[in-house]
């Protein structure tokens, strides 16, 4: 597990073993305990860590209010 910020924003990132190239992306600072979302590269390669930023900012921008996305 690799801790992470964003804008501000905490985040836990671990890639899953089973699954090389496949991330689970849990939001630390954010209202909903344990939400967060996945994100996945092409092939199995592993995602560089401005890729992983790139992913959490998109995840951001689509979450409404609610603190959920929308």
């Amino acid at each position: 597990m690799t801790p992470v910020e964003v804008d501000g924003e905490r985040f836990e990132v671990t890639e899953r073993i089973s699954e090389p190239g496949v991330y689970e992306i849990r939001w630390v600072s954010g209202p909903h305990d344990g939400y967060g979302f996945a994100t996945s590269s092409y092939y199995g390669e592993r995602k560089t860590e401005a890729e992983l930023e790139d992913a959490i900012r998109n995840f951001l921008r689509q979450v409404g209010p609610s603190g959920y996305i929308e």
